[in-house]
């Protein structure tokens, strides 16, 4: 057995002897399946009978396949490249345009890919997962495709002059695999290559691509070069040929675990470990060797915070150099969420207090560039740039309640509007505010308050992540719009620790043992929108997925009293079995190690699944999870739904049979689990409208 058996298949791991639960791991066990459809079918019919749920459904669907949406493209050479998915075409067209047609009212769209097509002629369920173009000729693809949505995908070669599926060409099966271009007849790949020269399967213990190979064009994929091997315990493996021309180089990297990661740069087929901290993001453009801290790095006798971003010249860096220009350096209120190269620029996009800035600084000189132009008060990020060839930007801006825009220009340089996506609320008369809460250890927490303006207290939900580094900033609520504010409802975004919104040190406090801070925090904004009068506990609902599907869990079993009801989607659960299933392993850098009865001491509190309790007074909750979900496996939503009602409590369950982590294959989909959801938090916060 692999480990990637082992990962992926719970049924073949010793059974808990104290969890009667466990056979409803069994994705598609017939037992299992049985169990899901006889939960479905109670929770459709109380949800989706009302003319509420009707309307919420098709203002969703409405508003995912107007045709007045931004059709965000990608430069690839002389076109612009976009997927799209409509009521026409729900599981989509890839396409591409002339910048000239693209930003016309109606581009001239040439359809390479119709999806919904070649389903229909291999009768399968395919859901788009990506394209991979090689440069710079821009003729031949790596398309990737998901039986149902789910993470593991197939990869095909594409002709994209001749629109045809390249015949012999670079193939491979349903897997989570890495695949890259290094020219027209050679790629690097990583899939399931079965057992190992050192006796190890070529998956890593969390079902990612533990070996990395140099695949010829005409050759079988078992006789592909070994180029790197990691161990099975790392989380991944990849490579990647870079093309800047005049720089070509190759590198090699191993995720450790999902925080720390070793790089190499692949020099006469030979890995050289570039001397960094493992934490650190590290990333080499020409002769520039950029390092983003996430703890204190000291750096020829300079001690730089986390968060800072540095820049060396990498040739000198490989020989023992050390001497750094800061880019930036974070504050109490200020981090660093990404940056971009241009041409000319690098582009560093920063948050203050949660409020995008942007900065721009000269290559090579780093001297800061005036940026004119871009909107105030607004959510700004970079889509897409081609350094390689020019100074072109393509911006996105948005905010609560401005519906998203395109721009485009050039770094530097002052960009216009291309680009308008439409209005689903009137936002005249809904006003969004920022508040702090004060967390158990005098924590100041940021959240945002979205509503009408007529509104000062009633029904309201609070959504959460505080995982993973990943931050939650203002953004177009387009379906909350329709289907809560509008009609209404409060709508609270609470910036907990775990995420990014202070830089690194808002997430590393909330690692492992630090957890608790996640949930304290989130604690703390539900008791202060009660204690400013904004709602009650009875009309105080809350929602999150996927690691903030645990968020919920934890209110659930640890502050129950706080919330009148609960979404819970695509949730974690079983703490103690987490790491055993699908892709869990890759996240005990940030939960920690369940068999190490001295970390399983901190996880156990924050284990929803090992206390719930049977005398506990709980709020009505709804869980929903997707069959296909091959990330966060489905058996933490049944089991959760189970052990509530073994301890007497009633709980609404819903499962996609398709749709991946993301809960939904298509716009259909996604706009009748939207609208589950709604249904179901108007329902229990407000039964008499």
């Amino acid at each position: 057995m692999t480990a990637h058996d082992d990962a992926r298949s719970p049924e073949a791991t010793s059974p808990d002897s104290d969890d009667p639960h466990q056979w409803l791991e069994e994705v598609t066990g017939d037992a299992a399946l049985s169990w899901v459809r006889a939960h479905n079918e109670p929770t459709v019919a109380a949800l989706t009978a009302s003319e509420r749920f009707r309307e919420l459904e098709a203002a969703t669907l409405a508003a995912l396949d107007t045709d007045d949406r931004i059709p965000y493209a990608r430069r690839r050479g002389e076109y612009l490249y976009n997927f799209w998915r409509d009521a026409a075409n729900p599981r989509g067209l890839w396409r591409r345009t002339t910048f000239d047609s693209y930003v016309t009212d109606s581009p001239e769209w040439d359809v390479l890919i119709d999806v919904d097509e070649l389903s229909r002629e291999e009768d399968e369920n395919w859901v788009w997962a990506g394209a991979t173009v090689l440069r710079p000729e821009y003729e031949r693809a790596l398309i990737s495709l998901s039986r149902g949505g789910a993470d593991a995908s197939v990869v095909r070669e594409f002709d994209i002059p001749s629109r045809t599926w390249v015949a012999d060409g670079f193939a491979l099966p349903e897997n989570k695999s890495s695949v890259g271009w290094i020219d027209r007849d050679t790629v690097y790949v990583g899939t399931d290559f079965g057992v190992q020269p050192d006796g190890h399967g070529s998956l890593t213990d969390s079902g990612y691509p533990r070996v990395v190979k140099r695949w010829t064009r005409g050759t079988p994929l078992e006789d592909a070069v070994t180029v790197f091997a990691g161990e099975p315990g790392d989380v991944s493996v990849h490579a990647v040929y870079d093309s800047t021309p005049g720089y070509e180089r190759h590198f090699i990297g191993r995720a450790t675990d999902f925080f720390n990661s070793l790089d190499y740069e692949l020099r006469d087929g030979e890995p050289e470990l570039l001397d960094v901290p493992t934490d650190a993001s590290a990333g080499v453009r020409m002769n520039w060797l950029l390092v983003m801290t996430r703890s204190p790095w000291e750096v020829d006798g300079t001690t730089h915070v986390a968060g800072t971003l540095l820049a060396f010249d990498y040739e000198a860096y490989r020989t023992g150099a050390r001497e750094a220009t800061v880019l930036f350096t974070p504050d109490a209120h200020t981090s660093l969420v990404d940056y971009a190269y241009t041409r000319s620029h690098l582009i560093l996009v920063l948050l203050h207090d949660v409020h995008t800035r942007v900065e721009v600084r000269e290559l090579g000189s780093w001297t800061v560039v005036d940026m004119p132009g871009l909107p105030d008060l607004a959510t700004v990020s970079v889509l897409d740039t081609d350094p390689d060839e020019s100074d072109e930007v393509f911006w996105s801006a948005s905010s609560f309640t401005d519906p998203p825009s395109l721009l485009h220009g050039e770094s530097g340089g002052a960009p216009q509007v291309i680009k308008h996506s439409p209005s689903f609320f009137d936002s005249e008369t809904v006003t969004a505010e920022q508040h702090f809460a004060t967390s158990d250890d005098g924590t100041r927490v940021p959240y945002f308050v979205v509503r009408r303006r007529d509104v000062s207290s009633g029904p309201t939900l609070l959504y959460g992540y505080g995982g993973f580094e990943n931050s939650l900033t203002p953004g177009y609520l387009a379906v909350a719009g329709q289907s809560w504010i509008e009609r209404g409802g409060i709508y609270v975004i609470a910036n907990i620790r775990g995420g990014g919104e202070y830089g690194p040190s808002w997430h590393t406090q909330a690692q492992k043992a630090g957890r608790h801070k996640v949930y304290e925090d989130f604690a703390a904004v539900a008791r202060a929108l009660v204690d400013t009068g904004l709602t009650t506990p009875e009309q105080l609902g809350a929602q999150g997925g996927s690691n903030g599907g645990l968020l919920m869990g934890v209110m659930l079993t640890r502050y129950p009293e706080l919330f009148g009801a609960l979404v819970c989607q695509v949730p974690l659960i079983d703490m103690k079995r987490y790491h055993l299933l699908l892709a869990g392993a890759s996240w005990m850098a940030e939960y920690g190690d369940p068999d190490d009865p001295e970390q399983w001491e901190f996880m156990k509190p924050f284990s929803p699944y090992q206390n719930v309790e049977a005398g506990a007074a709980y709020p009505s909750i709804l869980v929903t999870t997707s069959t296909r979900d091959d990330r966060v496996h489905p058996g933490h939503a049944r089991k959760l739904v189970a052990r509530l009602e073994e301890t007497g409590h009633d709980v609404m369950y819903y499962e996609n049979i398709e749709g991946g982590h993301g809960g939904a294959a298509d716009n259909k989909q996604a706009a009748f689990k939207s609208a589950l959801a709604y249904e179901f938090l108007w329902r229990t916060l407000s039964p008499t409208t």
